[in-house]
Parts: structure tokens; sequence; C-alpha cells
């Protein structure tokens, strides 16, 4: 029976994306550095250093994508650091939007005491 299942590799899911040209992952790692680094300066100019790592991190994280694209280090190796970087930066953003009460851990905001 699982003999008879689409096997993945049979039908590649990367068709389109193996036929792009290497400068165009490199225009949109570098794109989303920017806007990480872009982020990361206001977070860290407004006084808010939580929000600020975490786009750093966000940040950093693209930097290492680029250096597979550039034959600097191997495919796992890039995107397993960067994984990390990014899920890292998704608890430090989430904490200081918890922290700035823009969210909260149960989903619910908190009742203003003023009302």
């Amino acid at each position: 029976m699982l003999a008879a299942a689409p096997q993945l590799l049979d039908h590649p899911v990367d068709v389109i994306v193996r036929d792009l040209p290497w400068w165009f992952f490199m225009v949109v790692h570098i794109a989303l550095f920017v806007v990480g680094a872009y982020f990361a300066l206001r977070a860290f100019d407004a006084a808010e250093p939580l929000f600020g790592w975490g786009f750093a991190l966000f940040a950093l994280a693209e930097i290492s994508y680029m250096t597979y694209h550039v034959n600097i280090t191997n495919f796992l190796f890039a995107h397993t650091i960067s994984e990390v970087l990014d899920g890292v930066a998704f608890v430090v953003l989430f904490a200081a939007a918890v922290q700035k009460g823009i969210t909260t851990v149960s989903g619910k905001r908190p009742v203003s005491a003023t009302r």
C-alpha cells in the first residue's frame, strides 16, 4: 500500500523554484535583511530593546540564508542556523508584544481599570 503512494521525489514540488537564478534569492534575502535591520534600528531608537533584538535576530537569519547563496556555507548548515535565529526572534517579538500589552498569552486583552 505504501509503495503505491505517490513519492515526493517522483513529483518534485520545487519545479518553479529550482529554475530561478541565484541572484533572485539574494535580492529577496537582502530586501528582508533591510526590513529587519530598519525595524531593529527604529525599535532601539524608540527605547524598545526587546523589539530591537527580535528584529535584529531576524536580520541575522537573513544574513545566514545569504551565506548559502554565495557558497560560503552549505544548505543544511545555513538553513538550520537561520531557522533557529528566526525561531528565537519570533519568541522575543512575542514576548515584547506581551510586555507592551499588544497581545496576551491567552489571546484576550486585559480589561482596563478605567472602564
